[in-house]
């Protein structure tokens, strides 16, 4: 689960971690009133969408020389007159696809000296299975071209889980990231700090880019990204009122109602799995054959038929599946109860596109006579890849 960055910035203030004062937007009508809370001169309107590259990102409204997602302004008139044109426009970054986010709530925050940009984040580390702070000299928003381009100014630190953060660790961070006098007296105390909410909200994410040294010397933690482990909501609540559904995909929603693993992409052949690494390894040979997945659908080891049918619903809704693939292999997963789960969806929704189904494993014979005696125009398949061809040359005409 994802959050905004205003609220990822009271939740890190909470922990006592130095973030500017700022002001959230959630209307229009509102803008006066946070900039009258700032003292200015200088306020920085941030668009507040779940999606990165939001600086230098373009709102579909507002042509090709418009501002990005994020300005700084140094008027209280300009910086309310910036808050009106971006509120409610729809913002295209590097990571929201052509479709663009919009543009509903915004931050107002206080404008900052900065000397130098740090980039610095904690996620899992699954080469040793550990936290592991991630930090380059070249914070901002080119990030992603320093690590493609000069993979070499990006480092790693691991956490010992059984030791947490040590003065070592702190000292190996401070030397990577050239920290001195003021910053490195900070440093003592953020980085444990930051690590201590990463484990306590069982956080999968934590980003801070930029990390700032403001001319004084000290550090400010000017932007930040936080992403939750969904398996570990119920043990916050709190957390889970964060959550901006304006901010998801309706069918990953309905999808979260069932417990199903579901992602919407952009493709147009639905694809329904059981097993995480079968859905990858699906996804891969429908590309490979020169189609586009439309989601990643994993009903899990133990779905039962009332969850098939969820997401059969689910894959049906989407307008940009022309087929779909139905891959399992049955394990804990019985091969009957995904055939009748399937026969109930298409008797119920109806079915307008092509259906390749291939079925392995436990039950099979049962699954496969339930599909055959079942009237439905499908296309068997022996296994992945023949299902593969015969569902890209389906949607192919």
């Amino acid at each position: 689960m994802n959050i905004h960055e205003y609220q990822a910035k009271a939740l890190l203030k909470e922990y006592g971690v130095p973030v500017a004062d700022g002001v959230p937007i959630l209307a229009v009508d509102q803008a006066e009133a946070a900039v009258e809370a700032l003292p200015g001169p200088v306020y920085v309107v941030k668009s507040q969408i779940h999606a990165g590259g939001r600086g230098k990102g373009k709102f579909k409204e507002l042509g090709p020389d418009a501002k990005g997602g994020v300005r700084v302004t140094f008027s209280p008139e300009d910086a309310v007159a910036n808050i009106k044109e971006m509120f409610g426009k729809t913002l295209v970054t590097n990571q929201t696809g052509p479709d663009g986010k919009q543009v509903n709530r915004l931050y107002l925050e206080d404008g900052a000296n900065i000397d130098r940009e740090l980039y610095c984040s904690l996620l899992v580390d699954r080469s040793c299975g550990q936290v592991a702070f991630v930090v380059s000299t070249e914070g901002g928003m080119d990030i992603e071209e320093v690590a493609h381009s000069t993979p070499d100014k990006i480092h790693t630190i691991d956490i010992d889980p059984a030791m947490g953060v040590t003065e070592a660790n702190v000292e190996k961070i401070c030397m990577e990231l050239e920290l001195e006098g003021n910053a490195h007296d900070d440093a003592k105390l953020l980085f444990p700090t930051l690590y201590r909410a990463f484990m306590e909200k069982d956080m999968s994410l934590l980003e801070i880019n930029p990390l700032i040294v403001m001319k004084d010397g000290y550090l400010r933690v000017l932007d930040a990204k936080v992403s939750f482990d969904g398996n570990a909501l119920f043990r916050h609540p709190e957390i889970v009122e964060l959550r901006d559904k304006s901010e998801e995909d309706d069918k990953e929603i309905e999808a979260s109602k069932y417990d199903l693993a579901y992602v919407a992409l952009h493709g147009n052949i639905g694809c329904m799995v059981n097993g995480a690494g079968l859905a990858m390894a699906t996804m891969d040979i429908i590309k490979l054959y020169g189609a586009e997945p439309a989601n990643f659908l994993d009903v899990g080891g133990g779905a039962s038929k009332e969850k098939v049918t969820a997401a059969f619903k689910i894959i049906t809704a989407d307008p940009a599946v022309q087929g779909i693939l139905v891959n399992i292999f049955g394990g804990i997963m019985r091969c009957d109860v995904i055939a009748e789960g399937v026969v109930a969806a298409v008797r119920d929704v109806g079915l307008q596109v092509p259906l390749v189904v291939r079925l392995e494993g436990t039950n099979v014979e049962l699954g496969k006579k339930i599909i055959n005696e079942s009237g439905l125009n499908v296309i068997a398949a022996d296994d992945l890849d023949d299902a593969a061809q015969k569902i890209v040359a389906a949607v192919k005409g």
